[in-house]
């Protein structure tokens, strides 16, 4: 089961994890063990994901997902078939958190008096210290 938030976890029936062969270098190692991890996520038939999140993944443009609505995640950093499972539910769930974020909508707000002030301040001093180098005479 994969939490993403604490009103919504993805239950294991839903992620699909298959065992490959990694790439690179390794050796005999990486030609003979299938530790590399796939794991394919069918966002768009999932039972539990809201559909504000599947909009957001369809409106996403990201390398890991398909144009059929599935999140494929290749995980092959680690030697042991567990640890890059773990890493692949982790991207998983990064990638879920970040399309579930919603940035806050700006509100259009007039500076202070204060902060008028001072900045009027400042060009009438700036405009007096370019008065000041002027040769004399030349008004």
């Amino acid at each position: 089961m994969l939490v993403i938030s604490n009103r919504l976890t993805i239950p294991d029936s839903e992620l699909e994890f298959q065992a490959i062969r990694a790439s690179g270098p390794g050796g005999q190692h990486v030609n003979k063990v299938s530790t590399a991890i796939q794991l394919v996520f069918d966002y768009r038939n999932s039972k539990v994901l809201p559909d504000s999140y599947k909009q957001a993944l369809d409106n996403r443009s990201h390398a890991n997902i398909t144009a059929g609505g599935k999140i494929l995640i290749k995980a092959q950093q680690h030697r042991s078939q567990e640890m890059n499972r773990q890493d692949a539910l982790e991207r998983l769930r990064a990638l879920l958190v970040a399309a579930a974020f919603r940035p806050k909508t700006r509100h259009a707000t007039r500076p202070t008096r204060s902060s008028v002030r001072k900045r009027l301040d400042a060009k009438k001093q700036h405009s007096q210290r370019k008065q000041m180098r002027r040769a004399p005479g030349n008004d």
